[in-house]
């Protein structure tokens, strides 16, 4: 029997998160953190991919969409889940690619370098460092990377071109059996558009050098939709030495048929080269040596490239909905940092090179059976996803960008393999639950040069889910989540017996998989016309959040820990040409074992709360003003070092013209707020300063007011 048969004998009357409307056709530096003692020389790296559900683009809150929703639909599944469309995303204005994911409600996003580097994520109390445990992925395909150069789950997503997303769908917590690896904390998947509405040509220029040109279209060719973009972009920011970025980024997609009928064949290409101000020393800052926009190694910086070649299937039929998709990605990364200035190296400096090469093939597959059983609808899906990684990655001593000394290289191939099901039973016009099981598997070989550090390693996991869904009453409905997850550490660490700096100090080995616990209760009313708001109460415990130090090439334990928190998000839509969305969110972040040094979680932000106001229509004057506030952080375990709490706001003014002209002024950092991306605390040593260092807090500062003028025109 199909979806819509059965839905027909017993009709599913959910609350859509929104309206579906049918497509247009460190590295962490040495920080103290997570487990690492205040006296400690470094600290890096914390734990991030899996497949998202697809889903159709989206418009703003409205009434309930004629067609069937499956029962799975991601906005049905928790309190805290919502899908989020294109138009939504890009109506807010934002500094740099990476803060387009703060459409996310309590995710904050920053950056602590270069703009071709990977981004700092925030959510849930969890410093989620590079990626770690928030799995992203676009169009199926995962962003994260396991055993990279820089860092467990690093996540680049400067290859994004924000015109070109559809919907961003949002799940957080271990909850949802189609979500494996480093999605503990929360998935964000990223879907294109199949067509674009209208052709676009769009021109940005703005204060420190930014310029980006931006071109995208779509044309019938034979059966399908040829879809092209291209993006180039060059910006140099308020520093001292300019970033000097130099940006191309390209997709190229040909469709056919639908979302759920149809298939897809996308090629991305990605290039990017920058120099970059790192995080600096505050006593450097406050002595007088540099500027607050100054750097304390002229020659940082880094070069990344991203090709993929994805290809996707899909077809419904009477027993319920098939999804296939398959992709290949060819990757790199060059990054020189220096955090330290000259601790390690009193003569040479402490700039290191990082590099990871790598080949990633995938394939995921999705089944969903759509039946009656007692009389009652289910939906069982079951599923595959898989990858495997060929790397080839390192660490060296460089001078100025030069090479001196090879700490270690390593060839890595890893592979994983994550089977999963779940059912979904509507059990009463009140009542449905999901429950589901997951089964990881992971295996590896490191060929190290030094050879007591090759070796091979594997483990498998397995994580049950559950779901329930109560409601609607009045317009309202009430959601409870429990599951477990899992976490892949470095799979170096896992056959690691000497630390390769000496080739002689014994280290232990560290597990493969790290489990992770998690539970939510939460609630989502509808009762107001065009309001839209949920609350939920969550609690997340890892078993320990073990790091990999990308710049010292050895593995570092870390402590059990445990967070517990509340969200309370609202999107307000009054009249069509007017909209307001909040989110506030507080977690309390601890380490669960007794240690006298602390069990505050370093970096782990409590307060986050951001707000929007967008206004227009599709022709006249439009404008938009957010702001994001993002409360203060402990940098050491006790507390006695905090970061400062940074309040920003973005504006946009523009006008539509009939003939499809654009013409938008961006402000950013509106009230020119002087605060800090990022901070750290950590030991590092200026020239003429004790050889033991100096502790101090280690800071990336907030660009200053900035200005962008665009002119676009869709046709």
């Amino acid at each position: 029997m199909g979806v819509a048969q059965a839905q027909q004998q017993a009709p599913f009357q959910t609350l859509p998160e929104i309206a579906v409307d049918p497509p247009s056709v460190h590295h962490r530096p040495a920080l103290l953190q997570a487990g690492q003692r205040s006296g400690s020389r470094q600290a890096r790296h914390v734990r991030a991919a899996s497949a998202p559900v697809a889903a159709p683009a989206v418009s703003a809150p409205g009434p309930a969409p004629s067609s069937p929703v499956p029962l799975s639909a991601p906005q049905n599944q928790a309190a805290s889940a919502r899908v989020i469309s294109g138009a939504q995303v890009n109506a807010l204005p934002f500094s740099r690619v990476g803060e387009a994911l703060e459409a996310v409600p309590g995710l904050v996003v920053t950056q602590h370098s270069g703009e071709g580097k990977a981004n700092q994520y925030f959510l849930r109390g969890f410093n989620l460092d590079h990626g770690t445990d928030l799995a992203i992925t676009v169009d199926g395909m995962p962003v994260n990377m396991p055993t990279h150069g820089h860092g467990q789950g690093y996540a680049d997503i400067n290859f994004i071109i924000p015109e070109l997303i559809s919907t961003m769908t949002l799940r957080k917590g271990p909850y949802f059996a189609d979500v494996g690896d480093f999605g503990s904390a929360g998935a964000v998947g990223i879907e294109y558009l199949r067509a674009m509405p209208k052709n676009l040509a769009e021109i940005t220029v703005g204060s420190f050098g930014y310029r980006r040109l931006l071109g995208a279209g779509s044309t019938k060719v034979g059966e399908g939709t040829l879809l092209a973009a291209f993006e180039g972009n060059t910006y140099n920011g308020p520093w001292d030495v300019p970033d000097n970025v130099r940006k191309l980024n390209g997709v190229l997609r040909y469709s056919q048929g639908t979302l759920t009928d149809g298939f897809s064949l996308t090629g991305m290409a990605y290039a990017n080269r920058w120099t970059s101000t790192d995080q600096v020393a505050q006593r450097a800052i406050d002595e007088g040596l540099i500027g607050r926009y100054g750097s304390l190694d002229a020659t940082d910086g880094g070069i990344a490239s991203r090709y993929s070649l994805s290809g996707r299937f899909a077809q419904s039929s009477d027993i319920g909905q098939t999804d296939i998709n398959a992709y290949v990605i060819r990757s790199s990364l060059q990054l020189y940092n220096n955090f330290t200035y000259y601790l390690d190296d009193p003569v040479n400096g402490d700039q290191f090179n990082q590099y990871d090469r790598r080949t990633v093939v995938g394939l995921n597959g999705t089944q969903r059976f759509d039946y009656r059983f007692g009389g009652l609808p289910v939906e069982t899906r079951v599923g595959l996803q898989s990858r495997a990684d060929s790397i080839s990655l390192g660490l060296n001593k460089t001078l100025q960008r030069d090479w001196l000394s090879t700490v270690r290289a390593d060839d890595v191939s890893e592979q994983s393999l994550g089977l999963w099901t779940d059912t979904t039973v509507r059990w009463t016009d009140w009542l449905r639950t999901t429950a589901g099981i997951r089964e990881d598997y992971f295996n590896g070989r490191v060929i190290s040069d030094t050879p007591a550090n090759s070796g091979n390693a594997s483990a498998s996991m397995t994580s049950p889910k559950f779901g329930i869904v109560l409601g609607p009453w009045v317009s309202t409905e009430f959601y409870g989540n429990a599951g477990t997850g899992l976490h892949s550490n470095d799979i170096r660490g896992a056959t690691i017996t000497v630390d390769p700096n000496d080739k002689t100090t014994p280290l232990d080995r560290v597990p493969l998989l790290v489990r992770s616990k998690g539970a939510e209760l939460g609630i989502r009313n509808r009762s107001i016309p065009g309001l839209t708001t949920s609350l939920a109460v969550f609690v997340l415990d890892f078993d320990s959040e073990l790091l990999f130090v990308g710049d010292a090439g050895t593995t570092e334990p870390s402590r059990p820990s445990r967070r517990v928190g509340v969200e309370w998000t609202s999107q307000y839509k009054p009249l069509p040409w007017i909209g307001f969305d909040l989110d506030v969110a507080y977690t309390r972040a601890r380490f669960t074992n007794i240690d006298p040094v602390g069990d505050l979680i370093p970096g782990a932000p409590a307060w986050v709360a951001s707000a929007g106001l967008t206004l227009g229509r599709e022709t006249g004057w439009f404008g938009a003003v957010k702001g994001r506030y993002f409360g203060p952080r402990p940098l050491i375990e006790d507390g006695s070092e905090t970061s400062l709490a940074s309040l920003i706001f973005n504006a946009r003014l523009g006008y539509r013209f009939d003939n499809g002209i654009r013409l938008q002024l961006d402000a950013l950092n509106l009230f020119n707020a002087k605060t800090n991306q990022i901070e750290y605390y950590y030991l590092s040593r200026l020239p003429g300063e004790p050889l033991g260092g100096v502790g101090d807090r280690h800071v990336h500062p907030a660009e200053p007011l900035a200005v962008r003028l665009t002119l676009a025109g869709a046709f």
